[in-house]
């Protein structure tokens, strides 16, 4: 029967005479496209319908960090009534199933771009796979639009798509972040700072990661702006280890910008500014739930466990890297050897041990090989900022010049590498 069936705010038919199902479930999207603190919301829809797919299917897809067994029970839900589902929610059980089940992120990318070939309004789905034409006038898109741009170093057009995003909605999250991952690209870091502060406000309404994330930008560009530690650090405390003292921590990826922000600072010679946040921090990341949602988080813990002398954690979470690393096939094996043998160097650094650190990777360390964890341009610089450091400590003096004169050829604004260069007479 007609009244069977409801449409969404993408215009895609639902199997469901719950109106109150299908308005969470906008609701939902809403917040997901924003990077909303509300995504909680998603579990009303399963409540005002329990047999509806698509509700049990993206309740599963939010509860996939937080409780995988509840999001499991919700997929065998979804997976129950397929027989009556929509083509739509048919196709989104499947990709996200597969998300939720770890599988290759191929095949969940391949199963993402399907989804989207044929229902392209999809913009939850979209931030797996762009599709612009049937999208222009959302507010969300460009800023979607813009990061990728970024990533493959079309600045000017990132920045271009950024700022119509934001002419469109002013206060879109993910539009800020790319825009100022194109400031801090091109080292126009007071630029960024102005434009982040006058931003700042509006993240208060954001998930966890996003609110986190957004101030991680804003600590970075304080950092390379000469600010004092002390500004650095507030924005630690008052905004990335404050969110993780609560109880609604939603991604693994808050605890990256905890660890990114005091790699960032360590590794610029301010150990002992950062001893006891990373104390802290480090017993935090003994809960083992974090470990393995992120590629780049279990690099960055690696570094901290050895930097805290927690070295039984730091072996054990190499060993299930290496365990991951095995039970993979072909090329991505290959590749990810590589990001095994970062982990060993970021262990070695972390413990101050430089000469096995720079044996460890070898002489022709190249930090794009590691786009490879799905880390982008910004979150990855650190590490050749780390490599610098070890070559210097190591005693390979020529080797380093050249590494910090190719990071002046490509970024010549940025302040700590020069210092580097002054720093050692080079």
């Amino acid at each position: 029967m007609a009244d069977e069936y409801k449409v969404i705010r993408w215009g895609y038919p639902v199997k469901t005479n719950s109106d109150e199902c299908v308005n969470f479930i906008d609701a939902y999207f809403q917040q997901v496209l924003y990077y909303g603190a509300d995504r909680h919301i998603i579990l009303k829809a399963g409540e005002a319908d329990g047999e509806c797919v698509l509700a049990n299917t993206l309740i599963a897809f939010f509860l996939a960090f937080k409780a995988h067994k509840d999001a499991l029970f919700h997929l065998h839900a979804a997976q129950c009534k397929l027989g009556v589902a929509t083509v739509y929610e048919k196709m989104v059980f499947k990709a996200v199933s597969s998300w939720v089940e770890a599988k290759e992120p191929e095949a969940t990318l391949d199963l993402h771009s399907q989804l989207l070939k044929d229902f392209p309004k999809d913009l939850a789905s979209l931030k797996r796979a762009q599709v612009l034409p049937e999208n222009q006038d959302e507010n969300y898109i460009y800023g979607m639009l813009s990061f990728p741009l970024l990533e493959v170093g079309r600045m000017r057009d990132a920045e271009l798509a950024a700022r119509k995003g934001l002419a469109i909605k002013s206060d879109d999250p993910w539009s800020q972040h790319a825009l100022c991952h194109v400031f801090q690209h091109e080292c126009r870091f007071n630029e960024a700072v102005h434009f982040m502060e006058t931003c700042a406000d509006s993240w208060n309404a954001c998930c966890s990661f996003m609110y986190t994330h957004n101030w991680w930008h804003l600590a970075l560009c304080y950092l390379e702006g000469h600010a004092h530690l002390s500004k650095i650090f507030d924005i630690y405390d008052s905004h990335i280890w404050a969110a993780l003292q609560q109880n609604n921590v939603d991604s693994p990826q808050v605890y990256l910008n905890a660890l990114g922000l005091l790699l960032h600072v360590h590794v610029r010679g301010n150990s002992t500014d950062i001893h006891d946040r990373m104390r802290d921090l480090v017993v935090c990341l003994m809960d083992q739930s974090s470990w393995h949602q992120e590629w780049l988080l279990d690099l960055l813990a690696t570094w901290a466990f050895a930097y805290a002398n927690a070295f039984s954690q730091a072996d054990q979470l190499l060993k299930g890297m290496k365990g991951r690393v095995n039970e993979m096939q072909g090329k991505r094996r290959e590749s990810m050897q590589r990001v095994l043998l970062l982990a060993e160097a970021l262990y070695q650094y972390g413990k101050g041990d430089y000469t096995r650190a720079y044996d460890t990777l070898g002489p022709n360390f190249n930090v794009l090989e590691y786009k490879v964890i799905g880390a982008s341009d910004e979150q990855l610089d650190v590490f050749e900022e780390v490599w610098c450091v070890i070559l210097i400590n190591s005693g390979h003096i020529s080797q380093a010049i050249q590494a910090l004169e190719r990071r002046v050829e490509i970024r010549s604004g940025v302040p700590f590498t020069w210092r580097l260069l002054v720093r050692d007479g080079f």
